[in-house]
């Protein structure tokens, strides 16, 4: 299994941010989590919210092997297998049903994968989730042209210079994919570390 610090440390004040749309009293509710990682956040979310069917996903295929190892260490029957996913492909390709989904989750990907994956994320969210059902991403973003503070300006400059195609992306920017997409930016909530959450809601 892999162990990210970062995961450890943020895994509870985003399930505090999911808990307000996830209702606890609904049979079932539908999720896929894109760009899973370790798996630490998604068993994290389906042992705190029983009532969530999570899909985990990724491309990398040591990750797909820690998620699946996490999973079958906690016995979570909310837990499906992790699925291979590529956000820069069609969502098409991605196996799910449209309007299937009641909630989409992506970690700390955006900053860290070319801006084609961004788009692909929120070209799959808008087939895939049913109306009024809500995308939550979580990461450092540029507000409006300016980031902020000087800690994430520097940690901008170092994700261009280990790839040019990564970096902050601007709030206004995943805004219009968000509108073209039909699911508009609903809420930008403030998070420890100088990180966001955005939640975008499908019309």
């Amino acid at each position: 299994m892999i162990v990210a610090a970062a995961a450890d440390r943020n895994k509870e004040p985003i399930l505090r941010v999911l808990r307000q749309y996830v209702s606890p009293t609904r049979p079932q509710v539908d999720a896929l989590e894109v760009a899973s990682g370790s798996g630490q956040h998604v068993v994290h979310f389906a042992q705190a919210l029983p009532n969530v069917a999570w899909q985990p996903s990724e491309v990398d295929a040591k990750c797909m092997q820690s998620i699946a190892a996490f999973t079958r260490a906690l016995r979570l029957p909310n837990v499906r297998p992790p699925i291979f996913l590529d956000s820069s492909q069609s969502w098409e390709t991605w196996g799910l049903r449209p309007s299937s989904l009641d909630l989409i989750v992506n970690i700390n990907m955006i900053h860290i994968s070319d801006v084609c994956c961004t788009e692909g994320l929120f070209k799959g969210a808008g087939k895939l989730l049913k109306p009024s059902a809500v995308m939550i991403t979580y990461g450092p973003y540029a507000v409006n042209g300016c980031i902020t503070p000087g800690s994430n300006v520097d940690f901008d400059y170092s994700l261009r210079q280990r790839n040019p195609a990564w970096g902050l992306r601007d709030t206004y920017f995943l805004q219009q994919l968000a509108e073209a997409n039909g699911m508009p930016l609903e809420r930008m909530v403030d998070m420890p570390a100088n990180n966001k959450c955005l939640i975008f809601r499908k019309q």
